[in-house]
């Protein structure tokens, strides 16, 4: 199945949307831990005690986990997306 020209210009657009917000919120998260541990040093709070409810649900509570399992789903559902759409 060929794309048309239209088409073609949609995904580019889509693509750059989609690069520009991904740069923009790691740019966001990349300032904000560099503040957060600023503060904490200077608070001396480098190394606190871990809460509770973090202990009981180690994975749940990771923001680095949660970040990796969502960004594998994003990209299995791209993937899907694509190949049933251009397939």
């Amino acid at each position: 199945m060929r794309q048309s020209k239209h088409e073609v210009k949609l995904m580019a657009q889509l693509t750059f949307v989609l690069s520009a917000l991904s740069v923009l919120i790691a740019v966001i998260g990349f300032v904000y831990t560099v503040r957060l541990g600023r503060q904490q040093r200077w608070q001396g709070e480098l190394d606190g005690p871990i809460p509770k409810t973090v202990e009981e649900h180690a994975y749940l509570r990771n923001p680095v986990f949660l970040a990796y399992v969502l960004a594998v789903l994003l990209a299995i559902f791209a993937i899907g997306y694509l190949a049933l759409r251009y397939y």
